[in-house]
């Protein structure tokens, strides 16, 4: 066989194997994805520029191709609490806290994720509205259940808002030695930090 006709194989081969590939990726893109997972990140790109009339009509699409979407849910819980529907963001984590804990396997990290940061959406809710014992219970479950996923804004977030956010484990541990103190010397509330806390959306 000659040289040509090996190398123009390989290179049909090669541009098979790309397109295969190629395929299989647009494939597990558009095909293989869970119910509602398109109509969440479009809700999450809204979420993002604080747009959140539009961020709410994608989550309520979403959970209805899928009322059991995580990412959906977690995404009206955190349009709840940014538009301070503090009450409603209380019963919508709550109720996704007991279905994942309900639902969760051992090998979904990403679900894992998701319930810590409902933990920590629930404590900084509970927090805003001066339940701060209540707060810190549901700030240590979330580090119990994946510290990693609550360790606070990435690098990303860092260089654009603040490169010493604040984070659940720092939150925690204040309210924690706050709450040793007795009562007329705790401060539980810092408006200029508190201010800078921000929810979880896995």
């Amino acid at each position: 066989m000659s040289p040509a006709v090996i190398k123009r194989f390989i290179f049909l081969m090669f541009i098979a194997l790309a397109l295969g590939g190629g395929t299989a990726i647009f494939y597990d893109s558009f095909f293989e994805r869970p119910p509602g997972d398109y109509e969440t990140e479009r809700g999450d790109m809204y979420l993002s520029t604080h747009d959140y009339d539009q961020a709410m009509e994608n989550f309520a699409e979403a959970l209805r191709i899928n009322p059991e979407h995580r990412g959906a849910r977690m995404g009206l819980a955190t349009i709840l609490i940014a538009t301070e529907r503090h009450d409603e963001a209380v019963a919508e984590l709550g109720a996704l806290i007991e279905y994942l804990t309900a639902h969760l396997s051992d090998d979904d990290p990403t679900g894992r994720g998701a319930l810590a940061a409902a933990y920590a959406n629930l404590g900084i809710v509970h927090d805003r509205n001066g339940r701060h014992e209540i707060a810190l219970q549901n700030y240590i479950e979330a580090l119990k259940v994946d510290e990693e996923a609550v360790d606070g804004p990435g690098i990303i977030d860092r260089i654009l808002h603040d490169p010493n956010p604040s984070t659940i484990r720092k939150r925690a541990r204040y309210l924690y030695l706050e709450l040793q103190k007795p009562v007329d010397q705790q401060i539980l509330r810092r408006p200029e930090i508190d201010s800078k806390s921000r929810t979880y959306k896995p």
